[in-house]
């Protein structure tokens, strides 16, 4: 199963808006160089696989064909925007994103926090299960659009 990166987003605070970016530097045990989470200053921060959060573009059109709820890449707050990979299929699987190696580790449903960030009502329940996936970084590596998503499995 390999898909791509389509988009890439970080928080540099916990509540900031979102910023794309040309390229990210995952570093192994502490996530995305730039992002709230790399500083220990994210929501979920205690939660283990708050490294990196990705989604699928397919989900986001899914929200927007069944719940009318348009939602672009970043708007929803993952890291990872991705195309052409079962995100939910990746739970306890290694993959790789870009040269970064990582770790599924959970489901990333949507939180109370997201509906009231957004001020939509019903986004919440438009991701239950779709939501992303939440993932360590085991090895550090470089990532950018268009970089591939590769599943290599468990241990």
């Amino acid at each position: 199963m390999s898909g791509r990166v389509v988009a890439i987003h970080v928080a540099p605070e916990q509540s900031a808006p979102v910023e794309e970016r040309d390229w990210v530097y995952a570093v192994a045990g502490r996530g995305l160089e730039g992002d709230r989470y790399f500083d220990d200053e994210g929501t979920f921060r205690e939660r283990d696989g708050s490294d990196l959060t990705l989604i699928e573009r397919e989900a986001l059109d899914g929200v927007e064909r069944e719940y009318g709820i348009a939602l672009e890449p970043g708007v929803h707050r993952r890291n990872i925007t991705t195309r052409g990979v079962a995100l939910n299929h990746l739970v306890g699987d290694r993959f790789r994103v870009g040269r970064a190696l990582c770790e599924g580790v959970e489901l990333c449903e949507p939180c109370s926090y997201l509906e009231r960030h957004l001020e939509t009502e019903g986004v919440r329940e438009a991701l239950v299960h779709r939501g992303g996936l939440r993932a360590r970084v085991l090895e550090g590596g470089r990532v950018e659009p268009e970089d591939a998503v590769t599943r290599l499995g468990s241990d």
